[in-house]
């Protein structure tokens, strides 16, 4: 049975379609799904895109928590159906609460765009069961508002119980505390990160790497533990 996963559009959403074309790359079903909607359409996992979702009004995230599909959205994930925050879906995900914490603007105060390597932290979780723990990935990066703060007790919470996903490694592009650049909930079905994995799943198309320019395609492992992630379901 071929698994279906839905890809939410918001206003202002830019890489919906990029994620579709991820999704379709490990052989699974993207599904479309709208806003204004509150149907779910039988999916198993969902992905929240990047881009600027309402035009990144009050705080980017912040209207697209409170649309209609994301009533549905936070009940399916709160009874352990995967979803994946990608970069404005991250900050949809935290404006949510399925994820703590909050994203602020870069500490540079620009945008950046650049292939960045991070360290796989959390290697048990839907989103990554394909990577090992430890490991470094190459994947874009593009934001504006990428910079992870959370309080001391929070952070103390995130590291103590390995909730964080991904770090970032080399340099810490937006100034996010303790170089975090992705996160899982306690039960590792719900996953953020402001890089955008949906970037480096074809070889041509994805970062450049030490033995190709932009031959990068670890982006496509998150999809993949989605599908593998499912698979084991009864």
């Amino acid at each position: 049975m071929t698994t279906r996963i839905g890809v939410v559009t918001f206003p202002g959403s830019l890489d919906d379609r990029d994620a579709q074309r991820a999704i379709r790359l490990v052989d699974a079903e993207p599904v479309e799904l709208w806003h204004a909607d509150h149907d779910l359409q039988g999916v198993d996992a969902i992905v929240l895109p990047g881009g600027f979702s309402y035009g990144d009004y009050l705080r980017p995230g912040a209207i697209a928590a409170v649309s209609p599909i994301m009533t549905e959205v936070v009940e399916a994930a709160r009874k352990g159906m995967p979803v994946l925050g990608i970069c404005n879906g991250f900050q949809v995900l935290v404006e949510s609460h399925l994820l703590p914490g909050g994203l602020i603007r870069n500490a540079h105060q620009q945008f950046i765009r650049r292939d960045q390597r991070l360290v796989v932290e959390n290697a048990d979780t839907a989103w990554t069961n394909r990577f090992e723990q430890g490991e470094e990935i190459v994947i874009p990066l593009k934001n504006g508002d990428g910079g992870f703060i959370a309080d001391d007790e929070t952070l103390k919470r995130l590291e103590g119980e390995g909730l964080v996903a991904f770090r970032y490694a080399g340099v810490n592009p937006n100034g996010s505390l303790d170089d975090i650049a992705g996160l899982t909930n306690e039960r590792g079905n719900v996953v953020g990160l402001m890089p955008h994995p949906e970037h480096a799943v074809e070889p041509g198309f994805g970062p450049d790497m030490t033995d190709a320019m932009r031959s990068g395609v670890d982006g496509l492992r998150f999809f993949e533990s989605a599908v593998a992630a499912l698979a084991t379901r009864v």
